[in-house]
């Protein structure tokens, strides 16, 4: 393969738009919500109109785009739905295609929450929006605006050409008299959706990497109920715009595409999860992916539960195990339970937090030392300095399927066959006395970024893997029969 067409692969081209025939595809009402930067609102406002719309007894599907976990788990709270990510590049334009097209032939409204700001990121929001001629909704902190609000709102709209600007709601807006002078300094042909109060019931708590987790907040239902209330006296009552969405081409034959490779090809493999409050890092899409797969999946919790279950690869996503760290420390018979495992040569792979936790040392924010389960030498220590943020790809050649064949034909170990698109986002930095197999590169900066470890039948990486990017690759990562 040449290094040109594995630069096309690893890059968004959005060269790979379909033109579908107007009427050939399923209408479903659907909006984005967006926002100039961070902090402005967004999962409040998103997570308020699913359960608004879901209590009104529609089904909503809510989309995040970009790599977050978190914001997800809320989101997931408000709609009873599953989240999944949509990101052009991290899923690629046929996943989120297929994605969208599956949710508008099941729902009755699609939700969509940006990332950051609305043109931030390399694709962005905007770029979601267009591609798919997705209507967007900005969300302005306007606490402290008056007519700045309405220039804030022109340059979402019409920054960039052909953006579906559906209009602006303005958020932490405490009286009627302050809404009108906002709506009143907005260009004609924007519409103004209202205002949403500043409540401190309805403020979601944070910590170092993003909103506290929806399973950690005892009154959440609560606080999206407080929230679904404010909708009610805005302009977002009624569902939004209808938008057509295509399927792919490959589903039109159903069969012909790479469902068809994935369907049952793991078959007869247990695959144990850990998941629970410090590990709960875990894409919808991975997990969709290993049931399609034929996998039977196993959960279990290295804080609660006193053994491992039985199985044949165990999967320990990232979370917060820093936060958990004395009770997983305490955990000891869990932990000889996963050292036997290792020692019996079963496979483990582990992300992030999960490889943290194989480590013989945690040191949280606070200094304090905890004993993990050493099963890879090395240490790792929280800082209150974010240490890495990005999506990214690596390269796992030796996982290559048939390399001394593939060498014949030209391919290296680098081809796109063995690349795995992901996301890092960490506040730890750890000293691993080992080799890496691989390094991760930025996207789009191309920049270095984590290192993979294999270290006898352990694979780790602070890098969070999505599973979709490359099926082949994830199979032959959860193939139980490589590792005997």
């Amino acid at each position: 393969m040449s290094s040109a067409k594995n630069k096309a692969i690893l890059n968004p081209a959005f060269q790979d738009k379909q033109e579908q025939q107007v009427g050939s595809g399923v209408m479903c009402s659907a909006l984005i919500v967006a926002a100039p930067h961070s902090g402005s609102g967004k999962t409040t406002v998103t997570a308020a109109l699913a359960r608004y719309h879901r209590d009104q007894g529609r089904k909503v599907t809510v989309f995040k785009v970009g790599p977050d976990f978190i914001d997800p788990m809320i989101l997931r709270q408000a709609s009873g739905e599953l989240v999944y990510q949509l990101d052009l590049w991290l899923v690629g334009e046929q996943g989120c295609r297929a994605l969208l097209h599956r949710a508008a032939m099941e729902s009755d409204l699609i939700l969509i929450e940006g990332v950051m700001g609305l043109f931030d990121g390399t694709p962005s929001s905007a770029d979601l929006a267009k591609y798919f001629n997705i209507p967007v909704m900005g969300v302005i902190d306007a606490k402290a605006m008056a007519q700045t609000f309405a220039a804030v709102t022109f340059g979402l709209a019409k920054f960039c050409d052909d953006l579906p600007f559906s209009g602006v709601i303005a958020n932490r807006v405490n009286t009627e008299r302050h809404a009108e002078l906002l709506s009143t300094s907005l260009a004609k042909d924007i519409r103004f959706y209202g205002r949403l109060p500043k409540d401190e019931t309805i403020t979601l708590p944070e910590r170092h990497l993003g909103l506290v987790q929806a399973k950690e907040l005892s009154d959440i239902d609560a606080q999206l109920e407080k929230a679904a209330s404010h909708i009610a006296h805005t302009g977002l009552t009624e569902l939004p715009n209808q938008v057509e969405f295509f399927a792919q081409e490959a589903d039109i034959n159903k069969g012909e595409g790479q469902e068809k490779t994935i369907d049952g090809a793991l078959e007869g493999t247990r695959i144990i999860i850990v998941r629970d409050n410090a590990f709960s890092f875990i894409y919808a899409a991975n997990i969709a992916f290993l049931r399609q797969a034929g996998a039977e999946l196993i959960y279990c919790s290295a804080l609660t539960d006193g053994h491992l279950p039985e199985g044949d690869i165990l999967y320990i996503p990232g979370g917060y195990p820093e936060l958990y760290a004395e009770q997983l420390m305490n955990n000891a018979t869990f932990i000889s339970d996963i050292r036997t495992f290792a020692a019996n040569q079963k496979p483990i792979v582990a992300e992030c937090g999960g490889m943290l936790y194989l480590l013989e040392q945690l040191t949280d924010m606070q200094g304090q030392q905890f004993s993990m389960a050493g099963l890879m030498p090395g240490k790792a220590i929280m800082q209150k300095k974010l240490a890495a943020i990005g999506s990214q790809w690596v390269s796992l050649p030796s996982f290559a399927d048939n390399v001394e064949e593939s060498a014949d034909e030209g391919v290296t170990p680098d081809s796109a066959d063995n690349i795995m698109r992901g996301h890092s986002f960490h506040y730890s930095c750890a000293e691993i006395d080992l080799a890496p197999i691989s390094q991760t590169t930025h996207h789009p900066s191309e920049r270095a970024g984590e290192f993979v470890y294999q270290h006898n039948n352990i694979l780790a990486s602070y890098m969070h893997w999505y599973f979709p990017s490359n099926p082949s690759l994830t199979l032959r990562i959860f193939d139980k029969a490589r590792y005997l």
